[in-house]
């Protein structure tokens, strides 16, 4: 497969502020545990799901952190990218940043927030993927140091980067668009330097 090495400027400036959010949060946090999952739906509904349906799950589920503080109480942030496929339909790609000194068991909590994704925000419509289970050959996910300079590297490069590329397949994609399928969290203010004991 052929890399694009044409960069859009809305790809060039969403790399440069997600790169300048994932270092604020190692200036807060001494360690961070990074979660990726993707959540779609079953093959049995995945055509019939819009971006709309999408969102309104993903609102849903953050709108419920609150409620959920087994699952939720210690993340510290969060990358959405929302894609459509032909054939998977409407997904997303969600990095949560969880506090390194609360949690460490970064799949098991992967698989409670997917199940979770699956049963009670989607109704038993949901599917999900825990990448932290994967094998990979350059790993960004799971408990990062804040002076591992090479695996903050591979999380830039190789995990987030992909979020902020431009969806190519999703139609009528103007630069609005794409804008609002890639959300991220916001640095806290300076006072919060929870989980930093440095």
């Amino acid at each position: 497969m052929k890399k694009n090495t044409k960069i859009s400027a809305n790809t060039k400036k969403r790399l440069e502020s997600t790169e300048n959010y994932i270092n604020g949060m190692f200036g807060i946090h001494s360690k961070i545990n990074v979660l990726r999952v993707d959540v779609g739906y079953t093959n049995e509904f995945s055509q019939e799901m819009t971006i709309e349906d999408l969102n309104k799950d993903i609102n849903h589920m953050f709108n419920n952190m609150r409620s959920k503080p087994t699952l939720f109480d210690s993340k510290i942030g969060f990358l959405i990218k929302r894609e459509e496929g032909e054939t998977k339909g409407p997904h997303a790609h969600i990095i949560f940043l969880y506090n390194g000194q609360e949690t460490q068991k970064g799949g098991y909590l992967v698989d409670e927030i997917g199940k979770y994704w699956n049963n009670d925000i989607t109704q038993g419509r949901g599917s999900y993927h825990n990448c932290n289970r994967n094998s990979y050959k350059k790993n960004g996910t799971g408990i990062i140091d804040h002076k591992d300079t090479e695996k903050r590297k591979i999380l830039l490069e190789n995990v987030t980067s992909y979020l902020c590329k431009d969806e190519q397949n999703i139609q009528s994609s103007s630069d609005d668009k794409i804008n609002r399928l890639f959300t991220r969290g916001t640095l806290p203010k300076e006072k919060s330097t929870r989980g930093r004991p440095r």
